[in-house]
């Protein structure tokens, strides 16, 4: 049975965490760069040196703290910020009142943004206000005054570390979103799969009981009649919850007259292709069981390879439309299996020559939960990339072309190939409903 489809997460906030990284380790190198060419106009240069030994060594060590959110925590960032606020308070210590008043840089200078940043990223804008209300609080004590440089330097780290806090915050609701869309589209994806292989294997088995059963009599008639109430009930469950029409005839299903089941095929499929599940498989291997008294199957004289996933799907699509045709055009009826590889594609044709499809057929069966053409053919084929075309006019057959793209790594580069002599292919003059 095919692995559940997996969601893959992608976290929207890890380059912003790189670039954090990035930002706390060039800032810290134009910090120490900038002391060292002011180095002689500091009256106390020795507290510098202590504080930026200190700044070097933890920007350095705590490189890991920044990689994600997980790593960052709460403790780290508190320590960081303090980090940050000591030294803006030491810078009136080591260097000349003049040059602060003039405005010169504070120890950390523009590091401390980094830590401002660090808050935003891990909580939010909330988080970032916080965290540069205490910046701005140690920049005006180190200052004495609101001069305007200062004030400037305050609301552009404000307004900077709220707004990203803000995007973040915006970026992680889409990717929440994103998320839950995708395991909802996976889900749907494998509640139609699971669907398909009732369809193709439990429902048959039911009808075919309430016809046994009803032809047999007695206790068998019984039975067929539980079995016909049960298969009403699992046509509801797997077509999502819809009623099925009241009054509604029920299909049948009895004798294979000469039609391969679709159910055994599939199961040789998987049976061939597990022993190596990257190697392209020969769609004519999959598609000979089906060959027989009444179906005719035309095919390249070249192998027609396709990936194993593809070439099952189509082999089961296939299969499914044999059973329509089993099941609908008669037993006296006729198929033809053309198999044709084009240089993009391969397309499969499946043709009959019952009575066709009344108009409107097609969506009443979809709306009592008879979801073999929707699922069991579409809905393969869909799945794979490829595209399902369904055309009958009544008293002329039923055509159902599978139409899949191939993998040009692993498929033969053969041309198209004719239709065998004799089959009545149509394709084209037939009007799709």
């Amino acid at each position: 049975m095919p692995k559940r489809q997996r969601v893959m997460r992608m976290s929207v906030e890890q380059p912003l965490w790189r670039a954090l990284a990035g930002y706390r380790v060039l800032t810290m190198l134009y910090a120490v760069g900038l002391f060292a060419t002011g180095y002689g106009r500091f009256p106390r240069p020795w507290v510098a040196i202590a504080y930026y030994c200190v700044l070097s060594v933890w920007t350095l060590a705590t490189l890991p703290k920044v990689a994600n959110a997980a790593s960052c925590t709460k403790r780290f960032l508190a320590a960081d910020l303090a980090l940050a606020l000591t030294g803006i308070l030491l810078t009136p210590v080591a260097d000349a009142p003049a040059r602060i008043a003039n405005g010169g840089p504070t120890l950390p200078s523009i590091w401390t943004a980094g830590a401002v940043l660090a808050f935003a990223v891990k909580g939010g804008w909330r988080w970032a206000a916080a965290a540069s209300t205490a910046v701005a609080a140690a920049n005006l004590v180190e200052r004495g005054s609101p001069a305007r440089d200062t004030v400037h330097n305050v609301i552009l780290v404000w307004v900077a570390s709220i707004a990203i806090g803000y995007v973040v915050e915006v970026a992680r609701a889409s990717e929440r979103t994103l998320a839950r869309a995708l395991e909802i589209e996976a889900a749907t994806r494998e509640r139609e799969r699971l669907a398909r292989d009732i369809h193709d294997g439990v429902l048959q088995v039911l009808a075919m009981v309430q016809r046994r059963g009803a032809f047999i009599g007695g206790e068998a008639a019984e039975l067929g009649r539980l079995a016909g109430e049960q298969e009403v009930a699992l046509r509801t469950l797997v077509s999502g919850g819809l009623a099925p029409v009241p009054g509604a005839s029920r299909d049948t299903s009895g004798d294979t007259a000469g039609y391969p089941a679709g159910d055994a095929v599939v199961r040789t499929v998987d049976e061939d292709t597990d022993a190596d599940a990257d190697a392209p498989v020969d769609l004519r291997a999959l598609l000979a069981p089906y060959a027989g008294a009444r179906v005719s199957l035309a095919e390249p004289g070249a192998p027609v390879l396709l990936r194993p996933a593809a070439a099952r799907e189509v082999a089961a699509a296939v299969g499914a439309a044999l059973d329509n045709v089993r099941r609908h055009a008669g037993e006296d009826a006729r198929a033809w299996i053309l198999v044709e590889d084009e240089p993009e594609s391969v397309i499969v044709t499946v043709r009959d020559d019952g009575p066709g499809i009344p108009e409107g057929r097609l969506a009443q069966a979809e709306g009592e939960g008879r979801l073999g053409v929707a699922l069991s053919i579409r809905g393969r084929l869909r799945d794979i990339g490829g595209t399902a075309e369904l055309i009958s006019v009544p008293g002329q057959g039923t055509e159902v072309e599978l139409n899949v793209p191939k993998n040009t790594k692993t498929t033969n580069d053969s041309g198209h190939t004719k239709s065998a002599k004799g089959a009545p292919w149509t394709r084209g003059k037939a009007e799709s409903r």
